[in-house]
């Protein structure tokens, strides 16, 4: 199975990539937490079904020490106990930003207050901006219908 579009050779498509890279390193060189930005990453992965970024970023979060109770728990994430109240709030705000179309205004009040009370302003501006971020590669990929499955942690830096 190939992509429709190889995002790495296609010159259009591979500028696009560098430019959307680098807004991606703001948010990776914020304070938000790592495991955040993985357990993040991976729960709208999930809600869009983006075979390829499920499988880098749950490669990546093990690699980086995350347990696989807790990878295979984000998609439950509600009824397990493993996770902090912080991560809920992400993961919260997460699916209500993923999920825009499908709700009655968006994020709402409450887990905006959700997530300010345990995110400072900063930390806050880079969730928002991971949610948007992944959300956009999710679809860049889904559209192209680029394959999961052949990933090694840390191929693409």
């Amino acid at each position: 199975m190939d992509a429709r579009i190889d995002f790495h050779t296609n010159p259009v498509a591979a500028k696009f990539l560098r430019f959307i890279n680098s807004a991606g390193k703001v948010v990776t060189d914020s304070t938000l937490p790592r495991t955040v930005q993985e357990l993040v990453k991976i729960r709208a992965s999930q809600i869009n079904g983006c075979a390829v970024c499920l499988d880098m970023h749950t490669k990546d979060a093990a690699h980086a020490g995350e347990t696989a109770v807790r990878l295979n728990l984000v998609a439950a994430w509600r009824e397990a106990a493993v996770f902090t109240e912080a991560e809920r709030a992400a993961l919260a705000l997460t699916e209500e930003g993923t999920r825009v179309a499908d709700g009655a205004g968006g994020v709402g009040d409450d887990t905006w207050a959700l997530a300010r009370k345990h995110f400072d302003d900063d930390q806050l501006a880079a969730l928002v901006s991971l949610v948007a971020l992944i959300n956009a590669y999710n679809r860049m990929n889904a559209i192209t219908r680029t394959p999961g499955g052949s990933y090694e942690p840390g191929q693409w830096g």
